[in-house]
C-alpha cells in the first residue's frame, strides 16, 4: 500500500507547485507524520524532491518537473472520461478515482479530461418497462475480482427459482445488460445479473480453467445463444405498412421478399421456434399470413381460439339482451350469392307442419 501512496504523493506533487506535508496528509487521508515520511522517502529514493522550510515553504520538484508519470496521452485520457464521465452508475470510488485522477493530470491534459467528463450522460431507465436493476452486481464484481466460489439464487422467466454453486470469471455487458460468465458443473454458462436474486460466499476460492479468456469464452456462449434464437425460420407474407412493427416485434430477425401486385410482401423470420414467432406475431391479427411450417399455423389458430373463446364470450355477456314492445322487422340484407329458389310443395326434403 505505502508504493502506492508513494506514487499518488508524487502525482500530486506534480500539480502543485509547492505542497506541505499538511496539504498532502488531507490529499492521502493520513497523518501528516506519515505525510512527511513519504516526502522524504522520495527524496532519498532519487526523485528531485526538495524542501524550503520557513514561511511560505513546503516541498517541490527540483525545477518544477512535470513527469506524466500516468503514461496516457491526451487522446486516451479523453476517451476515458467520456466512457466514464459522470455516469450515474458509476460508485463513488469510482468518482473519486476520476477526481484524483483530474488532478494528478498536467495542467495541458487536465481541462480536456475534464470537457470529456461533462460531455454525457448516462440514463439507466428502460423506456420500455422490462427494467434493468441488478441489486446483485456489486457481490458479483467482488466474486470475479477477488475469485471467490459463491452460490447464486436464480430465477428465469416462468420457472422456481433455483440455487446453483458457481465459480464467477467475468462480467460481460450486452446491449445495455450485464451477464455473469461462470464456470459450473456443466461447463461454461451466463446467468442474466438482473435475475440472480442471492450471493453467498461459499468460503472455497473459485477454479479457474486453464487458459480462460474472457473475450474469446463470451464471443462462444454469444454465438450458442444466437444459434438458439433463430433456430426456427416461418415464411408467410405481410400486408402494406407492417415493416416497422414487424423489425420491432422480431428484434431485425426478418427478410423481405418482392412485394406481389396485391402488395402484400413474402417474409421469412427467424426466432426460437415456430411457436414462438407465431405468438409474437399474432398481435398483427389478418395483417399477417403464416404459410410454414405447419407448427407456426396450428399456434395461431389455438391462439385465435383461445380469444375469440375468452373474448367473443365476454362480449356476448356484455350485449343488451331483447327489448319489449313493438318490434321493427328486421330490414333484408342483399346478400352477395343468388338466393335458392323455393322447392316445391311436397317434394323430397321439404319440411312438414
Amino acid at each position: 500500500m505505502r508504493a502506492d501512496r508513494l506514487v499518488a504523493a508524487l502525482l500530486f506533487l506534480q500539480t502543485r507547485q509547492r505542497v506541505t506535508a499538511a496539504e498532502l496528509a488531507a490529499e492521502l487521508a493520513v497523518s501528516e507524520r506519515t505525510a512527511r515520511r513519504d516526502l522524504e522517502a522520495l527524496a532519498s529514493s532519487g526523485i528531485p524532491v526538495y524542501s524550503q522550510a520557513g514561511q511560505g515553504g513546503g516541498w517541490s520538484l527540483v525545477g518544477g518537473a512535470r513527469t506524466d508519470l500516468t503514461g496516457l496521452t491526451a487522446p486516451e485520457i479523453r476517451e476515458l472520461f467520456l466512457l466514464t464521465g459522470p455516469d450515474a452508475e458509476a460508485s463513488p470510488q469510482t468518482r473519486t478515482a476520476l477526481r484524483k485522477l483530474v488532478r494528478a493530470l498536467p495542467a495541458p491534459l487536465r481541462e480536456g479530461a475534464e470537457a470529456a467528463a461533462r460531455a454525457g450522460i448516462s440514463d439507466a431507465t428502460d423506456w420500455s418497462g422490462a427494467g434493468t436493476e441488478e441489486p446483485r452486481l456489486a457481490p458479483l464484481q467482488r466474486a470475479v475480482v477477488e475469485s471467490k466460489e459463491v452460490r447464486i439464487g436464480y430465477a428465469r422467466p416462468g420457472r422456481e427459482p433455483s440455487e446453483r454453486t458457481v465459480h464467477p470469471l467475468g462480467i460481460a455487458a450486452k446491449a445495455g445488460v450485464r451477464y455473469l460468465v461462470a464456470d459450473t458443473e456443466h461447463g461454461l454458462r451466463t446467468f442474466r445479473v438482473g435475475r440472480v436474486t442471492s450471493v453467498t460466499e461459499t468460503g472455497a476460492p473459485a477454479v479457474r480453467p486453464e487458459g480462460f479468456d474472457l473475450a474469446t469464452a463470451w464471443r462462444a456462449l454469444a454465438a450458442r445463444m444466437e444459434d438458439r434464437l433463430i433456430a426456427a425460420t416461418v415464411r408467410g407474407r405481410a400486408a402494406p405498412g407492417t415493416e416497422q412493427v414487424l423489425e420491432g416485434l422480431l428484434n431485425g430477425r426478418v427478410r423481405y421478399g418482392e412485394r406481389a401486385p396485391d402488395g402484400w410482401t413474402p417474409i421469412e423470420a427467424d426466432g426460437p421456434s415456430p411457436e414462438v414467432i407465431a405468438a409474437r406475431l399474432a398481435g398483427l391479427g389478418a395483417r399477417v399470413e403464416l404459410l410454414s411450417p405447419p407448427e407456426a399455423r396450428t399456434a395461431l389458430a389455438r391462439i385465435g381460439t383461445e380469444l375469440t373463446a375468452m373474448y367473443g364470450r365476454a362480449e356476448a355477456e356484455e350485449r343488451p339482451g331483447p327489448t319489449t314492445g313493438p318490434q321493427t322487422p328486421p330490414t333484408a340484407t342483399p346478400s352477395a350469392t343468388p338466393a335458392t329458389p323455393p322447392r316445391a310443395q311436397g317434394s323430397a326434403g321439404t319440411p312438414r307442419g
